[in-house]
């Protein structure tokens, strides 16, 4: 697959990416900031480096937490 396109969404800096595929369709995934982009495209983590600050991490990291509380006991995992 090769990068198509990156996109930057929301307060907490998810990267979409676009790929494309052989056969001329797309593939798309998002990354969030608490992921490790080590393995990604140097386009990838030159934008992840950029944009997922610490305080962008932190936020997102913040906002997951209080997610995962206000979560109905049987769907925590």
């Amino acid at each position: 697959m090769e990068l198509n396109k990156i996109e930057i969404v929301t307060d907490h800096k998810y990267l979409q990416i676009r790929e494309l595929t052989d056969t001329g369709g797309y593939h798309r995934r998002v990354l969030s900031p608490d992921m490790d982009v080590s393995g990604e495209a140097s386009e990838i983590q030159e934008t992840a480096e950029k944009v997922w600050t610490n305080e962008v991490k932190d936020a997102y990291a913040k906002q997951k937490e209080e997610g995962e509380k206000n979560r109905p006991e049987f769907l925590r995992g």
